[in-house]
């Protein structure tokens, strides 16, 4: 589990309503939950987490055998330096994992605990008690910890705390330009984001919600522009972007402190914050492009060499030298509806 950061659900509901839940949880991605494996049931492919000698993953509450083929590990509250200490001594005794709680101090607590544990290879669980929290641990000393055991009586309250995991990945397609015109002027919205973004990376970007172009971001610099490589020139202020909790937000409510999506040219997704929102009148182009399955889509991008749109392969070309027939890589699906950015699956819609 090391490798792929996971998210342990622990049901905070009835036994009456477990059964629901659980399934539920299968539904929204989630593969391991602190429950008894008796209340999961055989036929789950969830993953337990638990003092039960059957759970895939035994916590041990005191010294004693451990089950075979089992990974176990036990659970430790750090108040100090010696409660650090002694999760050292305990994990050299062969623990595959160890959970943490930590009160009023989280960061430094488990910066030195992360610091150690890594490199012996036993595996660390941080207890989170709200999403903010979810998000902190897995982002410590950028290592982070490998999983957050989380508390949570509802679907929506899993969803929150999954959007933290940072695993997302969207399946990009190819499209053709089908139309290049000049619109006149427009105010477009640069988004200069907290992070360093990468030679093929971007933000989805469209006039439509269900069909986005990957807009390169400014890391690419020229003889007359230096690199901004925090900045993504996205698009006019009505354009559509996505969250990273699943909702698209026009570009003109981005502003500080605001999350959005970054994508490479593979479809791999990760967060980053708005550090700012920078809105200027200039000269627009109006993009159109259609996908082999028909989709159509359109963007409004500002008319300048510095925006670039990213083709296949992860090559990168600017919107005024775009052509008709050109390719380049959109994310597109059938059309939902949309309601204050959230999904609406049985609403009718029809952009143009």
């Amino acid at each position: 589990m090391a490798k792929n950061k996971e998210i342990v659900i622990l049901p905070k509901v009835s036994k009456a309503g477990l059964g629901k839940f659980l399934a539920n949880l299968e539904r929204e991605g989630v593969r391991y939950v602190y429950a008894d494996p008796k209340a999961v049931g055989a036929k789950s492919k969830l993953l337990t987490m638990h003092t039960s000698p059957s759970a895939k993953m035994v916590v041990l509450e005191k010294d004693g055998g451990r089950p075979k083929g089992r990974k176990v590990g036990r659970r430790f509250k750090v108040l100090s330096n010696a409660d650090i200490e002694n999760i050292f001594v305990e994990a050299k005794k062969g623990l595959d994992f160890v959970i943490i709680e930590v009160k009023d101090w989280k960061i430094i607590p488990l910066e030195n605990i992360i610091a150690k544990l890594h490199k012996m290879h036993t595996e660390i669980f941080a207890v989170a008690r709200t999403p903010e929290e979810v998000r902190k641990m897995f982002s410590i000393l950028e290592i982070g910890v490998d999983g957050v055991i989380y508390e949570a009586g509802s679907i929506p309250e899993v969803r929150e705390a999954m959007v933290y995991l940072g695993s997302s990945s969207f399946e990009l397609t190819k499209a053709k330009i089908t139309d290049i015109k000049t619109v006149g002027d427009g105010e477009r919205v640069c988004v200069d984001t907290a992070s360093m973004l990468h030679r093929g990376e971007g933000m989805l970007i469209g006039s439509r919600s269900n069909f986005m172009f990957l807009v390169h971001n400014e890391s690419v610099g020229s003889s007359f522009t230096s690199p901004r490589p925090f900045r993504v020139n996205a698009g006019a202020v009505h354009c559509y972007t996505l969250s990273p909790d699943g909702t698209t937000r026009y570009l003109s409510e981005l502003e500080t402190g605001a999350e959005v999506m970054i994508i490479d040219a593979k479809g791999n997704a990760r967060r980053a914050t708005v550090g700012r929102s920078k809105i200027e009148r200039r000269p627009m182009l109006m993009i159109k492009a259609k996908t082999a399955d028909g989709e159509i889509g359109g963007i409004i991008a500002q008319d300048a060499e510095t925006i670039r749109f990213v083709r296949p392969g992860g090559h990168l070309v600017s919107v005024t030298h775009l052509k008709k027939g050109d390719t380049v890589l959109v994310f597109s699906k059938s059309a939902t509806g949309r309601h204050f950015g959230m999904e609406v699956s049985d609403e009718y819609i029809l952009e143009k």
